[in-house]
């Protein structure tokens, strides 16, 4: 008997042990957080663009080694968000936007003027993705060879081999910066290369089009329910000072803005919280797999409702012609009305 006691009492100390470690690490981690500001209000666009005198980027640091980036919606209604990171070694840009013309929207020389110096060069910039839509890549044309500077591919097979996730879309990998460490978790569902990036150094979560405060467009329901599940459980045990897609796309009642709309008055903040993405499981449980809202978030397959969108048009125009055709042989079978 005092042997199974002796035993009991080593299990439960074993335990309480491990306990204490993983929360004197979970503790340690979030000590480590560096703190940054949200306080920025982003640039609304116009609701008449040839007066727009708003810069094609806007550039908020968010701390000192982190900045975020908003391309103008006059330029491009997507109005993405591009997230650069820099570590004692290497540089990391997500996402390059919506525009290659380098003239219109200068991103390359945006990024590379942030970047500080090390010796006679720039510190060495990787470029990477959420997904491979092209509103997140077009701006690759700017950076392409580029000293200094590496591309990473987009697509599913590139990414794999890129980050080496060879069970994808299971596993993980990291991109070490050099005293910065970024978390890649893939993320498929809205694309099938999608990935969500997570950065240890001030625990921000970099969704993408995943999840944002718009419109959640899903390519694949069953592949996003998977990927919800599998970043919430990595975000269980880590501190998320906020949830950053690459859009927003509602006003501060979470009221949609039209489509490629331009001008973006009274806009919701960019920041989401970790409850927020805790209700991603549900949300997308109640999604029929064409249209429904969940809470403030409005889920949709994007090709089904365009494709309904343009089978309504076609409808519309045939009826538009069938009633002019109409209309002509009514016209032509009036008499004549005699002087």
């Amino acid at each position: 008997m005092k042997v199974r006691r002796l035993r009991l009492l080593s299990r439960v100390a074993s335990v309480a042990l491990a306990l204490f470690v993983a929360g004197a690490a979970t503790n340690t981690r979030a000590q480590q957080i560096v703190p940054g500001s949200m306080d920025v209000r982003w640039n609304p666009g116009a609701p008449d663009c040839k007066t727009d005198t708003q810069p094609p980027l806007q550039v908020h640091q968010y701390e000192p080694q982190t900045y975020i980036l908003r391309q103008n919606l006059c330029l491009s209604p997507e109005g993405n968000f591009l997230f650069l990171l820099i570590g004692d070694q290497k540089a990391l840009l997500i996402d390059t936007g919506a525009i290659a013309d380098a003239a219109k929207m200068p991103v390359a020389k945006t990024v590379l003027g942030l970047l500080p110096q090390r010796g006679d060069a720039k510190l060495p910039l990787l470029v990477v993705h959420t997904h491979s839509h092209t509103d997140h890549r077009d701006g690759d044309v700017q950076f392409a060879g580029l000293p200094g500077v590496q591309v990473a591919p987009f697509d599913v097979d590139g990414v794999k081999k890129f980050f080496n996730l060879p069970a994808w879309p299971e596993g993980q990998a990291q991109i070490d910066l050099g005293g910065r460490t970024v978390d890649v978790i893939p993320s498929p569902g809205h694309n099938r290369a999608h990935v969500v990036y997570y950065d240890e150094r001030t625990g921000l979560l970099l969704t993408g089009d995943f999840f944002l405060p718009g419109r959640l467009l899903v390519e694949d329901k069953m592949a996003d329910l998977a990927s919800a599940a599998r970043v919430i459980d990595f975000v269980k045990t880590r501190p998320v000072t906020w949830v950053l897609g690459t859009h927003v796309e509602v006003n501060q009642n979470w009221q949609l803005y039209d489509l490629g709309a331009s001008y973006h008055p009274d806009e919701h903040v960019l920041q989401l919280t970790k409850d927020d993405l805790l209700t991603l499981p549900a949300t997308l449980a109640a999604f029929n797999g064409f249209y429904a809202t969940a809470g403030h978030f409005t889920v949709m397959d994007q090709n089904r409702v365009l494709g309904a969108l343009a089978i309504t048009a076609l409808v519309v125009i045939l009826c538009v012609i069938w009633g002019l055709w109409r209309l002509w042989r009514r016209m032509r079978r009036k008499p004549a009305v005699s002087a």
